[in-house]
């Protein structure tokens, strides 16, 4: 497996064990949310953290990939001179 695999999995990972941590340490009482209210902030808190964790992923593939060099420069086939 692939270390953005890798990477893309065990983050979920470790904020829903972060998560649950601090459930076992204080409990979420102190929110006053109902059951539904709590697995609304849990799966948003996640699904968050997914998304800004698969972008960031995305950024560091890219960069490594070199598209971003590429990307500025201008196209010698296409016989224009501009940016």
């Amino acid at each position: 497996m692939s270390w953005l695999r890798v990477f893309l999995i065990a983050c979920p990972v470790i904020v829903l064990a972060a998560l649950f941590a601090a459930w076992a340490a204080t409990g979420f009482d102190l929110f006053g949310l109902s059951l539904p209210g709590l697995l609304a902030l849990v799966g948003g808190a996640v699904l968050t953290s997914a998304v800004a964790i698969g972008l960031m992923a995305l950024v560091f593939l890219s960069n490594r990939s070199g598209h971003d060099e590429a990307a500025g420069r201008p196209d010698p086939t296409d016989g224009s001179d501009r940016l």
